[in-house]
């Protein structure tokens, strides 16, 4: 399993007792609030705060995810999600991200977010700072 420093970014959670299903397991929505949340709080990291993008009429979308369900989680699990930001092509990039059950690494969901900038006029476009941010990957 890779290591906390092959990722550009993570955070540890608990599974909280309404996350999950009637199965007694996390609902597979649930699953991607944690993986966005981790890639709000990556991006914040890097200088880009959604409501200030927002303002400034620049907004982040994600055009496609994909998720990999490898095992559930249940109720007072801990577990950390990781990520990696890479350039997808010239106007697009990915977010690379995991779910590891802690403490013993077993891997849970992995994930994929394909995703842009859109300027005031809807078209793609990278702002500097993530232009920034891809070129130092």
């Amino acid at each position: 399993m890779p290591a906390d420093e092959d990722y550009h970014f993570s955070l540890e959670f608990e599974v909280r007792d309404y996350e999950c299903d009637l199965q007694g397991i996390v609902n597979n929505a649930v699953y991607q609030n944690y993986l966005e949340h981790t890639r709000h709080r990556f991006l914040k990291t890097i200088g880009i705060d959604f409501a200030e993008f927002t303002r400034r009429n620049i907004h982040l979308v994600v055009t496609r995810a994909e998720l990999d369900y490898k095992h559930p989680l249940k109720s007072g699990e801990r577990f950390r999600v990781s990520l990696n930001l890479e350039r997808h092509s010239r106007l697009r990039f990915v977010f690379v991200q995991n779910i590891h059950r802690q403490p013993d690494n077993k891997l849970i969901v992995k994930a994929r977010f394909i995703a842009t900038a859109l300027n005031e006029r809807g078209k793609p476009f990278l702002p500097p700072v993530l232009e920034r941010a891809l070129n130092g990957v």
